[in-house]
């Protein structure tokens, strides 16, 4: 599974964030993020970019625990951005 947007209309920023949550590595987490950011990449601030870009440094194993809810997320990732991502995966289930 991809992408299911374009995003030719998308600035550089954008397009990297989409392409990189859309290939993290595990499937499970191409979903989280992919999915995500197909459908709120647009809406997202400078701030909220800034903060997306941050959590994709994280390995998965450790993000997927903690959008989970398996493990508390630590206090540097508990972000607004963190908070729209498990609030979006918790309502896709």
């Amino acid at each position: 599974m991809s992408t299911t947007r374009s995003s030719a209309e998308l600035d550089i920023r954008r397009r990297r964030i989409l392409f990189r949550c859309w290939h993290r590595g595990t499937k499970e987490m191409d979903l989280v993020f992919g999915r995500f950011v197909d459908s709120e990449i647009d809406h997202l601030s400078d701030a909220e970019l800034d903060q997306m870009e941050v959590l994709m440094e994280f390995p998965d194993r450790d993000l997927f625990s903690w959008i989970s809810g398996e493990v508390a997320p630590p206090a540097e990732v508990q972000t607004g951005t963190f908070d729209k991502i498990t609030a979006f995966t918790n309502s896709a289930i």
